[in-house]
């Protein structure tokens, strides 16, 4: 050992709770979290999703309160998802104007008003009776999703949700020139304030299953391979976010977080923009279920996960978890 140079040893920082606090590298705080909810045509409904305990479907005269309850909490933002009383193959209901994402912005806004942050998902899966993103037609072959007639669609959708009160859309489709078509549209519309929050790199993963339980979209055939992601894939994910950025993007997100954390650091480094990240049903899902069975210890194992995908470098996650993180954390 060089006598010149006192040794360092890193334990002097963890002798006591309060230091390792300060010098803590990464924090999590409710601020950082955005909370997934789920909004159905009715009223008084509270339908717990099994697959996601503690997490439901709400009329909105119920999301109103689940909002109120979250806000109380230090929640502060929401992504909004719907589930219509009718499908058809195109998706149609999702563009009226008192469609039921439609309803949930306006009343939410006339509840809290500028308290709230309201995100909309925004996507045709929930609203067609084939459970994909868009609309259908015959190429090479076989049916798959028609990526150029689906763009007007979707930008239509953004607007009507504008017009609503949404804060921030959230396209999620993974369609090809997704956020031009959109920002052109929310521009024309006069909406040239309001940010885009695109799925810039969401991969065809296998922990989505309860999610399309929650939305009841599951695909009715094939599945989604050829518009998400291949989750073998790296570099294409930074070619995905330099096109939605070059387009109008203002925050990108990858989906999901936990298996995909090399992914959030390489976007974070590369680009250096407001990066979400999102801790999908799956992933949520296996927390509670192990849980559930005394094999770990619910709160610790959470906070891990939620802070490892801070430290990765997402700025906000949306996650399931938000309710009793923010709990917790109180």
């Amino acid at each position: 050992m060089n006598p010149s140079f006192p040794s360092h040893r890193p334990r002097r920082l963890r002798h006591h709770p309060l230091v390792r606090q300060l010098v803590r590298e990464t924090t999590l705080s409710p601020h950082d979290l955005i909370l997934p909810l789920f909004v159905r045509p009715g009223q008084g409904v509270r339908n717990e999703i099994a697959s996601m305990p503690g997490t439901y479907q709400f009329s909105p005269d119920t999301l109103v309160e689940a909002v109120g309850e979250a806000l109380e909490l230090g929640l502060q933002a929401f992504m909004l998802f719907g589930i219509p009383a009718t499908k058809d193959a195109t998706g149609e209901v999702a563009l009226a104007d008192n469609g039921i994402v439609q309803q949930a912005l306006q009343t939410l806004r006339r509840h809290y008003g500028e308290r709230v942050l309201l995100i909309p998902d925004e996507c045709f899966c929930e609203y067609t009776n084939h459970g994909h993103c868009g609309v259908l037609s015959e190429q090479t072959g076989r049916l798959d999703l028609d990526n150029d007639a689906t763009l007007p669609k979707l930008a239509a959708q953004c607007v009507s949700h504008a017009r609503a009160g949404a804060d921030i859309v959230a396209p999620s489709g993974m369609l090809d020139g997704m956020v031009q078509a959109i920002r052109r549209g929310l521009d024309e519309a006069g909406f040239s304030h309001l940010p885009i929050l695109a799925y810039s790199a969401k991969y065809a993963s296998g922990f989505y299953g309860p999610f399309r339980d929650a939305a009841e979209s599951p695909p009715q055939f094939g599945d989604r391979s050829t518009y998400q992601m291949d989750p073998a894939n790296s570099d294409e994910a930074l070619k995905e976010v330099a096109l939605d950025l070059a387009e109008g993007a203002d925050l990108v997100m990858v989906k999901p977080a936990l298996a995909y954390l090399d992914i959030i650091r390489r976007v974070k480094d590369r680009f250096a923009v407001p990066v979400a990240a999102y801790n999908v049903s799956g992933e949520f899902a296996m927390v509670k279920a192990a849980a559930a069975k005394g094999w770990i210890d619910e709160r610790r194992v959470t906070l891990e996960i939620l802070t490892s995908i801070r430290r990765a470098g997402a700025d906000m996650i949306l996650t399931y978890h938000a309710r009793d993180v923010a709990r917790w954390l109180g």
